[in-house]
C-alpha cells in the first residue's frame, strides 16, 4: 500500500476488523471465499496474503489447511493477525516483497491494489506477486469497481450531498476517489484495465470475477445473509453470473486471477532478464 498519513490514520481507528464480518459486508467475504476456494491449490500448501489486514482471510485458509503468511505495513494490522493461531504476520510493502523467487504457491493482494493510485505501482505489485508465486500458481488481486462510487452513494442516501455527488462522479471519469468520510483516496477499476495491468506484469491472461453483483444493493440483502438456506440461494445466484462481461462492473469488488507461467516461460523470462532474484 502506498502509506499516507491519512491511510495510516484510518486503519489505526480498527474499523476495518469488522467490515467483513457483519453486515452486507458478509457478501463480499463469502463470495472471495468462494472464488477462492475454487482457484487455489489444494491444501497443504504456502500462501502468501499480502495486505491481509487483521487476518480475515488468513484465518479461514488456515482452517482450511493452508499455511498462510501475512504482510502488511500497518502495525496494528500485523499485532491482530499474528495473534491467529497458525498465522504468521510481518510487516511488508506489496510492491517490495521480503520473500525469495518462486517461492510460495499461491499469492493474494485483496485489498493493495485500490490502494496503490499510480498504475507503475499497481502493476509493480502485480509483478513482485508473479516473482514469488512457483510456476502454475495463482495470484488473486482484489479490485474495486469504477462505478461503485455512484452506487454506494445511492445506497446510503448521500447522493443528495453534492460533494458527495461529484465526487462519486469524479471517479467514474479517472478511477481517483477521495473518501470524505475516511480522509484517504482509493484507486477504482473500469473492469477492462484488469487485463491489461496484469498483462503488463507478466500475465498474458487473468479470469474476472464480480463478487457482489447487484444484491449488496437490495435493502433486504441482510436478510438473505442471515438465513442459512436463503444464502445459500443467493451465493449460488452471483455465480451463475460472476464473469459475464457485461455485469462486472455492477459488482462493488472484482477478484482478478491469473497464473504464472510453467517451467519454459520461467525459463525465457529468465534467458530476458525479468527476474530480479532479490529476496
Amino acid at each position: 500500500m502506498a502509506l499516507t498519513r491519512e491511510l495510516l490514520a484510518y486503519y489505526e481507528q480498527d474499523r476495518e476488523h469488522d467490515r467483513l464480518r457483519e453486515g452486507r459486508g458478509r457478501l463480499e467475504f463469502w463470495r472471495t471465499q468462494d472464488v477462492l476456494r475454487r482457484t487455489l491449490p489444494p491444501a497443504p500448501t504456502r500462501l502468501l496474503d499480502v495486505g491481509g489486514g487483521t487476518g480475515v482471510h488468513a484465518e479461514w485458509l488456515v482452517a482450511d489447511g493452508y499455511d498462510v503468511e501475512l504482510l502488511d505495513p500497518i502495525s496494528l494490522h500485523v499485532d491482530r493477525a499474528s495473534r491467529l493461531p497458525g498465522v504468521s504476520a510481518r510487516l511488508g510493502d506489496a510492491r517490495r516483497l521480503p520473500v525469495a523467487d518462486a517461492s510460495v504457491d499461491a499469492v493474494l493482494l485483496l485489498g493493495p491494489l485500490y490502494h496503490l493510485a499510480d498504475r507503475a505501482d499497481r502493476v509493480l505489485a502485480l509483478t513482485e506477486a508473479r516473482r514469488v508465486v512457483r510456476p502454475g500458481g495463482p495470484v488473486a488481486a482484489a479490485t474495486i469497481s469504477r462505478y461503485a462510487g455512484v452506487h454506494e452513494a445511492i445506497y446510503l442516501g448521500s447522493y443528495v450531498d453534492e460533494r458527495e455527488r461529484q465526487t462519486a462522479h469524479t471517479s467514474m471519469t479517472d478511477g481517483t476517489m477521495l473518501s470524505l468520510g475516511r480522509g484517504f483516496t482509493a484507486y477504482l477499476h473500469d473492469p477492462d484495465e484488469v487485463p491489461r495491468e496484469f498483462a503488463d506484469a507478466g500475465f498474458p491472461d487473468v479470469e474476472r470475477y464480480g463478487l457482489e453483483g447487484a444484491f449488496a444493493l437490495y435493502g433486504d440483502v441482510n436478510d438473505w445473509l442471515d438465513d442459512p438456506e436463503r444464502r445459500a440461494h443467493l451465493l449460488a445466484a452471483q455465480r451463475s453470473m460472476e464473469s459475464v462481461p457485461s455485469l462486472l462492473g455492477i459488482s462493488g469488488h472484482m477478484l482478478n486471477v491469473a497464473r504464472r507461467g510453467h517451467n519454459l516461460d520461467v525459463l525465457l523470462d529468465e534467458l530476458n532478464g525479468e527476474d530480479t532474484g532479490h529476496e
